[in-house]
Parts: C-alpha cells; structure tokens; sequence
C-alpha cells in the first residue's frame, strides 16, 4: 500500500505518553484463542476491566497493546456487532489499554474533520477525526473511547499542530463501556462518514477494510513488534 510507505518515511509525534518497546507493553490477545476470555463475563464492563488492568500489571507492562486486523472473540459482548447478518468481529485499528485520563496527543499536524459521541454499548463513545496531508496524500486518524470533556471545544477545520493534545482515555460507561483504552485507526477514505467510520468489519469484507485502513502501528512506530 503507497500510503504506508509513505508513512514510514517520517517521524511521528508519540500518540500517548509511553515508551512503547518489547520491554514496555503487553501484546494482548482478544481472540478466541485466548481461553481466558471464555471464563469471564464480558458483558460486565467492570469485570473486563478488571481482567485487562490485572494482565498488564502482573507482564509489569505501561500498557496493553494490539488488535489490527486481529478477528476478536471479545465483538460477541454487544449487540452493537451482530446487526448483520455476519456479524462483525475484524478489528481494524490498533488498541492502547491504559488508565482513563491517560492523554492523547495528535502525531501529526492536521485539522479537525469531525467528532461525535457515539453514544451506544460497545461503541466508540467519544470520538475525534482528524485529516492529515503527506506528500498529496489525504488521510486520517480516529480517536476512540475518549472522555466526553475530550469534545469540548473542538471545532469542524480547527487546527491541530503535532503533539498537541487534543484528548485524554475516557472510562466507562461514558468511553462506549468498555475498559479504559484508545482506538487508533487510520483511514484514507471516511466514506462519507462524520464522527463515525467503521473499526470492526465483518470477515467477508477484510479486502475493501484493509486496502482503505493502513497499519496503524506505524504512526505508533510498533509496527516492528506485530
């Protein structure tokens, strides 16, 4: 894909305030193969949480980390995935599971594009767009899971230097109900979206997501991790 070599040409600004190395983070599994997830209630957001914060404490880990195109058996927790006839399971961005509050800094320059609080269980709850240019190169970065405090003041073309801070991890219910985490996803297509564009897709449709959603791991340089 043009636009991820592009992308690893240059140097972004951290998306949060850690040193994201092999030493530092936890590579999480959310699939099926994960045996965990089948003995926990995952509908209990406390209880979820509870499970994720306890792994990255007992790894000594800054954060959890991971998810691109990883097919998660966790989706089954919300109704919010199954509208279709295929349910929807392939995560299409990357998730950094860390403390609410934890800052969110944009990584590189840009613009507002849109932002919405996308109010339901399992969602994104608070999200922010943002449009970036490379090289001719239209793109953009979503923020999910953020603090409902996180939209205020925001504005449709506001500006955004890189490294400003433009949100901070929200905790539930008001994140979409889900542990404390970021959604991190980059999309060169919105689709015509506003506020909202897809970060689970269903199996069948892997081909269209992947060719319009590049690794996010690169922005966040972990891309030599995955």
């Amino acid at each position: 894909m043009l636009i991820e070599e592009i992308l690893k040409k240059y140097d972004f600004a951290p998306v949060v305030p850690f040193e994201l190395s092999e030493d530092t983070l936890l590579k999480i599994d959310l699939t099926a193969e994960n045996t965990d997830l089948k003995k926990i209630d995952l509908t209990d957001t406390a209880i979820f949480s509870e499970y994720v914060f306890a792994k990255i404490q007992e790894a000594q880990a800054v954060c959890a980390i991971g998810g691109y195109f990883e097919n998660r058996y966790i989706y089954r927790r919300s109704e919010h995935f199954q509208q279709t006839v295929e349910p929807r399971s392939i995560h299409l961005g990357v998730d950094i599971w860390a403390a609410a509050g934890t800052p969110v800094f944009a990584p590189l320059a840009g613009k507002v594009h849109s932002f919405a609080n996308n109010d339901n269980f399992g969602d994104y709850g608070p999200t922010i767009i943002l449009e970036h240019e490379l090289e001719g190169y239209i793109f953009y970065t979503l923020y999910g899971h953020l603090s409902v405090s996180s939209l205020d003041g925001l504005a449709v073309n506001q500006f955004i230097d890189k490294g400003q801070r433009i949100a901070e991890f929200g905790n539930f219910p008001e994140n979409g109900n889900w542990p404390p985490h970021l959604h991190f996803q980059v999309m060169t297509d919105m689709l015509g979206k506003q506020g909202d564009f897809p970060g689970v897709c269903e199996p069948s449709k892997i081909d269209f997501y992947r060719a319009i959603c590049p690794n996010a791991h690169i922005l966040l340089k972990t891309d030599t991790l995955y």
